[in-house]
C-alpha cells in the first residue's frame, strides 16, 4: 500500500537547512577539531538560551545525558531511582548501569505522565533521585513533583528527550528541575544527523561535574578527578544541529498548529467515548513531539489506517515492568494505568511537513474505523 500520510519525514525536515548543515560540516573538516571543536560551545550557548538554564552540556545521546546526570548526583549501588513505568527504557537502564535500582511508578491517564500521588508513596530511605519524563512533548507536573522531592530532600531529573522547546508558564522544558536531559535522535523535535544529547542545570558545581564526566572524568588533560565516560558529542553532530536551530521555532509552531487541529477534529469522537487524548491548558506549550490517542482495539485500527496509506506507531507497546530485563525491579503499586496505556495507545502522524489535508484525511479515516 502506498504511503499517503507518513508518520515522520526526517529527509524532508533536513531539506531547508541541508546546505547550511553541509557548510558547517565542511568547516569542521577545515579546522580539524572533530572532537571539542568550537561548534560544541556555540551549540551549548544556544541550547541554554532555549531552555533558560544557566548551563548546557552537550553529549553523545539522550541516554548518555541521563547517565551523566545520575553520575553527577553520585548515584550508585544500593540507591533507588524512581522512574515512570510508561516510558522508554533509558532512565531505568541508566540507573541499572550505575548499580542502582529503578523503582517503577504508575502514570496518569491519558497523558502517561508521572502520577505525583503514586510518586509520594514510592519514596523510601534509599531514594536518591526522581526521573520525571515530559512525555510526547508535554511537561510533567513539576510543581507537584518538585514540591514532593523538596520535602524529602531528593533531586529531580527531567527527561526532556521529547519536549525541548515546551514550557510551563514562564519556564521551559529542560529547566523544570535541578537537572534536565534531552535527546537529538533524528526523529526528535530538534533532530540531529545521528545521535546526540544534552544536560541542563543552573548549578555551577553540577555543570562542572558533568563536563568532567563526559570526558573520562578529566579536570585537565590526563588528570582524572572522578569516574567518567566517553560521552562527548562530535563537532560534526554539533554543526548539523546548529543548522537545524535556524528553523526550530518555526517547526515547533507547525507542530502545535497540527496538534490543535487534531484536537478540534477529534473532539466529536472523544465525546462519544470511543477514544481519548490529552486535554489540558498546558497543551498550548507542548512541543507536540507525538500525537497519542487512547482507544480500544488498537491493532485493528492501526491496520485499517495502514491499509489506507496512513502510518502510525505505538509508543510504547509494553510498560517497563513487563520488560524481561526489569523483572527484578521494585514496583510501587499495581501499575494499572501504565499497563492499560501500553495496550491502547496509538500515535498518529505529526511532523512539520504534514499538511492540514493529511491531518483531515487521518481523522476522517480513523473516525470511520472507530465507529464501524
Amino acid at each position: 500500500m502506498k504511503v499517503i500520510v507518513p508518520f515522520a519525514d526526517v529527509v524532508g525536515e533536513w531539506q531547508p537547512v541541508r546546505a547550511k548543515a553541509l557548510e558547517g560540516i565542511d568547516r569542521v573538516f577545515s579546522h580539524g577539531r572533530f572532537v571539542g571543536g568550537p561548534e560544541i560551545a556555540e551549540l551549548e550557548q544556544k541550547l541554554a538560551g532555549i531552555t533558560g538554564a544557566r548551563f548546557a552540556v552537550a553529549c553523545a545521546s539522550g541516554t548518555t545525558a541521563l547517565q551523566m546526570a545520575m553520575m553527577a548526583l553520585g548515584i550508585g549501588p544500593g540507591d533507588e531511582v524512581i522512574v515512570p513505568d510508561f516510558t522508554f527504557i533509558a532512565p531505568a537502564e541508566s540507573a541499572l548501569l550505575l548499580g542502582a535500582e529503578p523503582v517503577l511508578v504508575d502514570v496518569l491517564r491519558p497523558s502517561g505522565l508521572l502520577d505525583p500521588d503514586e510518586l509520594e508513596t514510592a519514596i523510601s530511605s534509599r531514594t536518591k533521585a526522581i526521573v520525571a519524563v515530559s512525555l510526547f512533548g508535554l511537561p510533567a507536573n513539576f510543581e507537584a513533583i518538585n514540591s514532593i522531592a523538596s520535602r524529602h530532600g531528593i533531586p529531580v531529573i527531567e527527561d526532556a528527550a521529547q519536549s525541548l522547546g515546551a514550557g510551563l508558564e514562564d519556564r521551559r522544558s529542560g529547566n523544570l528541575a535541578g537537572l534536565g536531559c534531552t535527546s537529538f535522535f533524528p526523529t526528535k523535535v530538534l533532530g540531529g544527523a545521528g545521535d546526540g544529547g544534552a544536560v541542563f542545570t543552573n548549578d555551577e558545581a553540577l555543570a562542572g561535574a558533568l563536563r568532567e564526566i563526559r570526558d573520562h572524568g578529566q579536570g585537565g588533560k590526563y588528570h582524572h578527578l572522578r569516574l567518567g565516560m566517553n560521552g562527548r558529542m562530535s563537532s560534526i553532530a554539533a554543526a548539523a544541529l546548529l543548522a537545524r536551530l535556524d528553523r526550530f521555532s518555526r517547526a515547533l509552531d507547525r507542530r502545535r498548529s497540527i496538534g490543535a487541529l487534531y484536537d478540534r477534529l477529534l473532539e466529536p469522537l472523544r465525546e462519544t467515548g470511543r477514544l481519548d487524548y490529552v486535554r489540558s491548558p498546558d497543551m498550548a506549550g507542548s512541543a507536540r513531539s507525538q500525537y497519542a490517542v487512547v482507544l480500544e482495539d488498537r491493532e485493528a485500527l492501526a491496520r485499517g489506517l495502514r491499509e489506507a496509506g496512513i502510518e502510525t506507531a505505538v509508543h510504547y507497546p509494553a510498560p517497563l515492568h513487563d520488560q524481561p530485563v526489569l523483572q527484578h525491579c521494585r514496583r510501587s503499586g499495581r501499575l494499572e494505568t501504565a499497563s492499560m496505556l501500553a495496550k491502547r495507545i496509538l500515535c498518529l502522524p505529526i511532523h512539520p511537513g504534514l499538511t492540514d489535508e493529511q491531518v483531515n484525511l487521518t481523522v476522517e479515516r480513523l473516525g470511520v474505523l472507530v465507529q464501524a
